[in-house]
Order: C-alpha cells, then structure tokens, then sequence
C-alpha cells in the first residue's frame, strides 16, 4: 500500500484552515496547517511534505518569501500558491521562482484536486525518471545507452555475458538504434577495456582505398603509397575492431576478413609475409544478412562465423516506455551543449512522441530533442514546437473512429478489456499504464478493483 501524501496548507484565515483540512481528509491526503509563512517554514523543514499550497497575502513572512525557502531547501517539494483576484502579477512571479501552479480565490474545489493531483503526479515522474537513470549509471555503465524496458534489460543482460568472453559479436537493428553504443559497452566492459576500441565504417571507405585502410600497406605498394603504414587492425592490436555496415563489405576483403577471423593473419598492402594481429570482432548491420547469402552478395563462411552471437537491437517505436527516460537525458546534454539549462517538455508532448513511429529511432529523437532546445523561444517545449511530420501522426491518431455493432455495447466491458490491454501491454507497471492511458495512477487502481484485474500468476 503506498504511502499517504501529505500536504502543508499556509493560510492565515482560520476557517478557510480548518475548510480545507475537511476537503483534503476527505480526498485522502494527510495535512499539515500553518497560520503563516514564519510556522509554515518551521513545519516544512520538521515534517518534509509531499507538496505546500500557500497563501500569497499573509503577515509575518508572505506566500512570495515562502515559496523562496521552499525552493532553497526543498527544490523538488511542489508549491502551489492561491490569489485574490486582482494579484494576477504577483501569482506570475510565483511561477517564476518555481511554482507549480497558482489558484484563484474563491476557489473551485474540484479544480485545486486536479491541479495537486498534477502537482503530485509530475514530482513523483521526476524522482522516478532521477532514481531510473541513477539506477542504470550504477547497475549497467553501458556508454550513454538508456532504457529500463524489458528488451533493454534483456540487452543489457546479453551485453554482460559476453562482454567477459572473446566471442564474434553480430549487431543487428535499423539505423540509429545505437549499436556503436552497444559495441563500445562490450568493449569498456570486457578485459580489452584499456586497449583501443577503432571503429571502422564499411560503407563510407571508398572500396580502393579500404583494402589499405583496414590491412595498411607497403612503401610502393601503389602510386601515392610513399611511406610504410599500418592499417586499423594493427592500430587496435589488443583492443577490439568494430566493423560498422558489415554489408557493405566487398567480397574480396570478405575473404580477407575472414582470415583474421580465422586466425588473425592478414598481409598488408605489398607484402608477402603474413602479419598477426590480436584484435576482437564485433561487426554490425541494418541488412539482412542472410538474404545477402542466399543472393551471393555476402560470403556464407564469414556470415557463419560472424553470427556466433547475433544481437537484435529493438528500434524506439518496439520500447517506446524508454522514451521519457531518453528526453529527460537528451535535454540535460542539449541544454548544457546550447546553454539552455532548466528547459522543461511539456506533458502533452509525450504523447505525439507516444504516438510518432520515429524511423530514425533513438538517433532521431537525439536530434530532434537538440532541435528544439536550439529554436524553441520559451522556457516550456510545448506541442505547437514540433515539426509537422509528428503533430500530424498524433492528429491522424486522434482521429480514429471504430465500427459499432447495431445491437449496442456493453461499456463497461469495453473499458476492462482495454484496461487489461494497456496493464498486459506494459507488463503490469501500473505507474506507465497509468501514463498511457493518459488517467492518473489512483484512477488506474480504482478501475482495476472495480473490474477485479490483478496481475497473473507467472509459472
């Protein structure tokens, strides 16, 4: 059972105290009252509240000076202050030293629920999303490569295994997926850490240049060729070679490849005498290796020997649950890269990224997170900041219409069946159903005991 939120309530008006701590008990939080911003400051720094909603007009110490504190001492503790008509200025400056929200009095009591509820619900995602990437930096170290889903947890898992061995790693995946990233992490995390990690490019070597390039050549060896030099695979001696776009590949130097592979002897350009090299392999591709096979383009024995641990990086559309996680990186790295630091994304944001089938995956929203820090004009990145191509994805989304039998429905069937949907769909996360169902957490378990919906058993 989770813990009751508590509230601190500053209002130097006794019945509206004692109104209030009627209203709040009985929306089921805990409250903590203050007649003043001086006992509102000592009770915060005794008791640590969940969120403070204060009064801007009070004596001693005002909501404005209040709210100061608060955020010195408690900066993640949400404040939302309440106005009398007239005060609009002083409520905005409210907001710009870090309110959460402000309330105009008389208040309409079904509005402040909905705005602590959302005070309440963005606190907890941001220590969700702190803990999260706390949790990976400590637990995995894996170079920048984020997500908490379950086939980032299985990857992670697979990284670890074979980081520890010697053994051909083959990455598979669209573009941008980030499998230069899961290269670098078997790299760091396997005993040829403090050796070099040389990245090779298939496709973008000109072919009568990268037989050179990978093997290095002898003086002479062709016109240009006017001194000895060593080629990437001696560079890496010891260390690990990742060879990007492996399909890209000629098949001549398929053949070559192979024999490092094989036994770790290449000759360079001009010579005759086989050199050795200790290097480990990891190779990576977006295309279908084996059709390649069946076609002739790709040798059967080096896709064989290449594919002893073949890795499927999933594309950002297949663990979409990681996205709000990778925003929250990419836009700390944006904003300090462009000097934009305290930018925030506002929540109707989430879902056109939920929605969006991000072709380019990871790398795509990377790039469209720095395009938004750099052109947005605001402090909040709100929808109207997104480029056409998404808003219309979550437009076309929004306009879907189902095909209702003659004979009528049962709704509250329907809402079950989708409940049970989202909740299998999100692994019985209740926190992330919630969010995709764009309803809050409580209202997610009310409905769940309603329709009498628990998690399976698992055998």
């Amino acid at each position: 059972m989770s813990k009751q939120k508590q509230i601190l309530f500053v209002e130097d008006e006794q019945s509206l105290r004692q109104i209030f701590q009627y209203r709040l008990h009985e929306a089921g939080y805990a409250v903590l009252l203050a007649e003043d911003g001086v006992r509102g400051y000592e009770v915060l720094a005794q008791s640590q509240p969940d969120l403070v909603i204060t009064d801007l007009a009070m004596p001693e110490m005002n909501g404005l000076e209040l709210l100061r504190r608060v955020k010195a001492i408690s900066p993640d503790t949400p404040v939302i202050v309440l106005t009398a008509h007239g005060e609009v200025q002083t409520a905005v400056a409210a907001m710009r030293l870090g309110a959460a929200d402000y309330l105009t009095k008389p208040l309409e009591w079904d509005e402040l629920l909905i705005v602590i509820d959302r005070a309440l619900r963005l606190k907890d995602l941001t220590r969700e999303n702190r803990e999260l990437r706390a949790f990976i930096e400590e637990r995995f170290q894996l170079n920048n490569i984020i997500g908490t889903s379950k086939r980032m947890r299985e990857l992670y898992d697979v990284i670890e295994r074979v980081a520890r061995t010697d053994i051909s790693v083959l990455l598979l995946g669209e573009s941008g997926t980030g499998k230069e990233l899961v290269a670098k992490g078997i790299h760091h995390h396997g005993k040829r850490s403090n050796r070099a990690f040389v990245t090779i490019d298939c496709g973008a070597i000109p072919e009568p240049l990268l037989e050179a390039e990978l093997f290095g050549h002898r003086k002479g060896a062709f016109t240009g060729a006017t001194y000895d030099k060593r080629g990437l695979f001696e560079e890496a001696a010891g260390g690990t070679v990742f060879l990007d776009e492996i399909g890209e590949l000629p098949l001549n130097l398929q053949v070559k490849l192979l024999r490092v592979l094989q036994n770790g002897d290449f000759l360079r350009l001009g010579e005759t005498t086989p050199r050795h090299v200790d290097v480990r392999i990891i190779a990576a591709t977006n295309r279908d290796l084996a059709k390649m096979v069946e076609d002739g383009t790709f040798r059967e024995d080096l896709y064989f020997r290449l594919n002893i641990v073949p890795i499927k990086l999933p594309p950002l559309r297949a663990r979409r649950e990681d996205i709000p996680l990778l925003v929250s990186s990419f836009l700390d790295d944006a904003g300090k890269k462009y000097e934009r630091p305290g930018l925030q994304i506002a929540k109707e944001v989430y879902l056109y990224f939920h929605q969006y089938p991000w072709p380019g995956n990871v790398r795509e929203l990377k790039n469209l997170i720095e395009r938004l820090v750099v052109l947005t004009s605001t402090e909040v990145i709100t929808a109207e900041d997104l480029p056409e191509e998404i808003k219309r994805i979550r437009n076309a989304a929004g306009s879907l219409s189902f095909n209702l039998p003659e004979d009528g429905i049962d709704l509250e069937e329907v809402e079950k069946e989708i409940i049970k949907q989202a909740l299998d769909k999100n692994n019985w996360h209740q926190t992330r159903t919630a969010q995709y169902l764009n309803i809050t957490r409580n209202t997610l378990i009310y409905r769940m005991q309603k329709y009498s919906l628990s998690e399976p058993h698992k055998s």
